[in-house]
């Protein structure tokens, strides 16, 4: 650094941090240094930095999570990010059937040095301003979404207006999701958690073509039960993290929708797999009498050792396989569309390049459409 005419020292041994810049030692191999240097930067942003800070008065507020604490009901977590907030208020959440319009009957905050999520004897306040994580109480918040912000109406008429935002606000955010025309239906908790997933299931090649958060109701049973009339392996549920209310499970059940629940992405992910190799597995066995496997022979004329039932004779692979079952013919007819179609549905995996390009060869021999 001393060619650059900068004086530096290590980040414990700094004594002047104005004068000399600190230095903190880090492996990208091991991760080794990262919280030292987090905790500096935490010390010089709260230190030589905190007269810097701009606070602003315009509310802004996250919704993080929805607990039940034992003796105070329901509660939110929430990050207050700019402004204050103050017990009394009327406060406008989403919710799974809508926004939520209730008031602040306490605000809560850990102990200091202790986390917000972490079970502990909480302190009231009157009023909380900002930047820092609050647990709030209130009436009504059951059915609070999280993952969308939470506003402040100190006025009857600001409460319809703030209502039509936050709607506006869920609609917009779940109709940037891209959808397929088939897929299976997603159910999460929280849109952090929806996103997650739909991104696991977009990096898996799992097609969605339904979304919602929250518990799983008879509507959803309903919308997913539309893929039963395109793609009967794709008339699934999957909830993650959410209730499935037993009226939902009855409808299903009888719809012959698959609902698969779990609170681990990867316990999700690994029954829905199981459950496609199986219908994989059992429409193979359904069609393995139709399906022909495209293989191009040339008689060996020398090494026909029979010429009759059973014929017995050497041949020469060309092109494609050669399995056994397969039926051989000279080119008059044979194979079928609804040969290729099991093909292409259930036998994909089975097939190489090749094999598509005797396919298409095929197909002008027979005159297939």
């Amino acid at each position: 650094m001393c060619p650059q005419g900068l004086n530096a020292a290590l980040f414990h041994e700094n004594k002047d941090p104005r004068t000399f810049v600190s230095l903190v030692p880090t492996s990208a191999h091991s991760g080794d240094g990262m919280g030292n240097l987090i905790a500096l930067l935490v010390e010089l942003t709260q230190t030589m930095l905190a007269r810097r800070l701009a606070h602003c008065d315009e509310l802004r507020a996250q919704v993080m999570e929805v607990k039940a604490l034992p003796g105070m009901g329901t509660t939110i977590d929430v990050i207050l990010i700019n402004g204050c907030l103050r017990e009394g208020e009327t406060i406008i959440v989403p919710g799974v059937e809508g926004p939520i319009v209730t008031q602040i009957r306490g605000l809560l905050l850990p102990p200091p040095l202790k986390e917000l999520r972490v079970k502990t004897q909480y302190e009231k306040h009157k009023e909380v301003s900002t930047s820092q994580g609050v647990k709030i109480l209130g009436k009504d918040l059951e059915k609070t979404l999280a993952g969308l912000p939470l506003l402040v109406a100190h006025r009857e008429d600001e409460i319809p207006v703030l209502r039509d935002e936050l709607e506006r606000e869920l609609k917009q955010t779940l109709s940037c999701i891209k959808l397929e025309e088939k897929g299976v239906y997603v159910q999460a908790s929280t849109l952090g958690s929806l996103e997650a997933l739909l991104e696991f299931l977009r990096t898996s090649k799992v097609p969605y073509a339904g979304i919602n958060i929250g518990p799983v109701h008879k509507k959803d049973v309903m919308k997913a039960s539309t893929m039963l009339e395109h793609d009967v392996q794709y008339a699934v549920i999957l909830a993650f993290d959410v209730k499935v209310e037993r009226e939902s499970q009855e409808m299903a059940d009888s719809l012959g929708v698959r609902i698969f629940s779990a609170e681990i992405i990867y316990h999700l992910f690994d029954s829905f797999t199981k459950y496609r190799e199986d219908y994989k597995k059992a429409k193979q066995d359904e069609y393995k009498n139709i399906a022909v496997f495209p293989v191009k022979l040339r008689v060996l004329p020398q090494f026909i050792f029979n010429s009759r039932d059973p014929i017995v004779m050497g041949v020469t692979v060309e092109a494609g396989v050669l399995r056994q079952g397969t039926p051989l013919c000279v080119p008059t007819k044979g194979i079928t569309r609804a040969s290729i179609d099991a093909l292409k549905n259930w036998f994909r995996d089975d097939m190489q390049k090749t094999d598509w390009q005797l396919i298409m060869e095929l197909k002008k021999t027979f005159e297939i459409i």
